[in-house]
């Protein structure tokens, strides 16, 4: 891990605290703030290369059922309804969001259940850390928060993952989460960390559990298939 990434880690356990205290009083327009540049009124156009597409409904945060379309070319199915409100800075998490209790299992089971995914304290905050075991092999050694850890899971059912970099601009087009201010500012060693927001029911879950497996995958060299566990 460079030395860049080891002190933005030291600064966000300092200052996280403090932050959450006040994350009703941050200020949105705050000069300085790294903002999302993703509008959500953006048209996001996906290809469905296999000519096979299938309509299904999400239920979205607020009761309002939006469409998305599903693409079986691999592409993320569109999530551009309303999305959780985050803070623009360190720390970074949703603000006022909850997770289901049976949807925050089934996605603790599902992620722990991944070949040498331990479940240890995050280095940051101590959220529920991603590690990968020790005879695991890494082959994106710079896609790694500190020591082993990949990603972790906040308290909301959120979670920061690193991810194939072009991966983590479908996330953030097709809605599922928004880049951590330090990928967005392009700062050495973040490429490609993305904030995923909470899955509100069984059928988000899947794609954020698909993310994760690709997450898995990106930093493993490995091809694990989502659906081989769950």
């Amino acid at each position: 891990m460079n030395i860049n990434k080891l002190i933005m880690l030291c600064l966000c356990a300092l200052f996280f605290s403090s932050s959450c205290e006040k994350e009703d009083e941050i200020d949105q327009n705050t000069s300085g703030e790294v903002v999302d540049t993703v509008d959500v009124n953006d048209t996001v156009e996906v290809v469905d290369t296999l000519g096979t597409v299938d309509t299904i409904g999400v239920v979205d945060t607020i009761g309002v059922v939006d469409t998305v379309t599903v693409d079986h070319s691999g592409a993320l199915p569109l999530h551009c309804g309303s999305h959780p409100e985050t803070t623009t800075g360190v720390p970074h998490h949703q603000i006022g969001v909850d997770i289901a209790p049976e949807i925050e299992e089934a996605l603790f089971e599902r992620v722990y259940s991944l070949p040498g995914v331990e479940n240890q304290a995050s280095v940051i905050a101590n959220w529920r850390g991603l590690w990968l075991a020790e005879d695991v092999t890494i082959v994106q050694a710079q896609a790694l928060i500190s020591g082993r850890e990949f990603g972790h899971i906040h308290d909301d059912g959120s979670l920061h993952i690193f991810l194939e970099p072009s991966r983590a601009i479908e996330v953030v087009e097709a809605c599922w989460g928004i880049s951590h201010p330090f990928a967005v500012q392009e700062q050495d060693g973040w490429e490609g960390f993305v904030m995923l927001y909470t899955p509100q029911s069984m059928e988000e879950l899947d794609v954020t559990f698909q993310l994760i497996v690709d997450a898995y995958n990106y930093v493993t060299g490995q091809n694990l298939v989502a659906a081989d566990y769950h």
